[in-house]
């Protein structure tokens, strides 16, 4: 038993976090640290709750620790953790800034300790449905690709750090460029170069609302955007090929039923978890032959930890590894000085 102590219960640790451990065997939520709400022992009010992290660590039965904090605390939570022992999971983005990503790397291998970043996307039906599909050369030669997130919220949450100046790491591209660049990554190696744009396009916007990123491969253009006023959503995976088109609408069903009152506790999650609805399947047109539906894969976003358990318990590879997790904050850090710069930069560039 994977004995965990979660620090942080707010939106992604309440949502993200919390019920996905709790949902693998062999897995328990043996901690939760919440400084000053008491959000935690309502809804778990058998788990343990700290109010300081020395007290999680307390506990020498728990040996990963799960830092869901904001952004800017992401560093000294994780090498607290390693310092006494322990493997850790952080939150996407790892860190605000390369050198303290670096850093957590190096500390987790002096200490042997198991080190990776919640990249829960990778476990979304669509992506899964993507990499198989490009692994099997269903499209042949891919030469463009385009993922994006669209949502609709005309105001920004008031008080809500991910929308205030000057904080680390704020604004949507450091929010939900992680899980797009990551994808781009798994599936396509890293690229030439990458021209990005962060935007501000609500008025009461105070930091990037929106994104496009455009990674250049020799042969293959990897468009990433997401925006918060796409009232009518654009396609959310889009690829085409030197032997047929993919299009996909729709995100995965998952983050709306964590969100909700619905959210699942316990092992059981029900035999329909992460199925697609079939009017959302995409749609697959290779030449010469109509086009068909493919059935989404299954998303579950259980996998994440369940592997992390393997890695833990029976030495099995991380699917989300230091490395990558160093590579996608390059990437990340490259798409920020691309927008503020106003130029296309190598991927060879230096970052702060």
């Amino acid at each position: 038993m994977v004995r965990v102590g979660l620090i942080g219960f707010g939106l992604a640790g309440q949502a993200f976090h919390a019920p996905v451990i709790r949902g693998v065997q062999g897995m328990e939520l043996a901690c939760i640290l919440e400084r000053n709400t008491n959000n935690a022992k309502q809804k778990y009010p058998e788990v343990r709750v700290a109010r300081t992290l020395d007290e999680v660590l307390s506990d020498k039965t728990i040996g990963l620790c799960v830092v869901a904090t904001p952004n800017d605390s992401h560093f000294s939570y994780a090498k607290a953790c390693l310092e006494a022992g322990r493997d850790v999971v952080v939150d996407k983005p790892f860190t605000p800034t390369m050198k303290e990503a670096e850093q957590l790397v190096r500390l987790a291998a002096e200490r042997g300790r198991l080190l990776t970043v919640y990249q829960d996307r990778r476990w979304d039906g669509a992506f899964l449905t993507v990499k198989k599909l490009v692994a099997e050369g269903a499209l042949g030669t891919v030469v463009e690709y385009e993922a994006r997130f669209d949502r609709f919220r005309l105001d920004a949450k008031p008080n809500a750090w991910r929308e205030v100046a000057d904080f680390p790491a704020a604004g949507v591209l450091w929010d939900l460029g992680p899980h797009l660049l990551d994808g781009a990554l798994v599936l396509f190696g890293e690229p030439e170069s990458i021209c990005a744009a962060a935007l501000r396009q609500r008025v009461s916007a105070i930091v990037d609302d929106a994104f496009d990123v455009h990674m250049q491969y020799p042969r293959l253009r990897a468009t990433l955007r997401a925006r918060i006023i796409a009232y009518a959503p654009g396609p959310h995976l889009l690829l085409h090929g030197t032997e047929g088109t993919f299009l996909k609408h729709g995100m995965d069903p998952q983050e709306e039923i964590l969100r909700s009152p619905n959210c699942p506790d316990g092992l059981d999650w029900g035999a329909n978890w992460g199925v697609d609805r079939e009017e959302l399947w995409g749609t697959l047109t290779r030449v010469g032959e109509p086009p068909r539906k493919v059935k989404t894969e299954r998303g579950d976003y259980r996998g994440f930890y369940a592997n992390v358990r393997d890695a833990i318990e029976k030495n099995t590879p991380l699917e989300v590894t230091p490395d990558q997790a160093l590579r996608t904050m390059r990437a990340l850090l490259l798409a920020h000085k691309s927008s503020r710069e106003g130029r296309v930069v190598r991927w060879t560039e230096a970052v702060e």
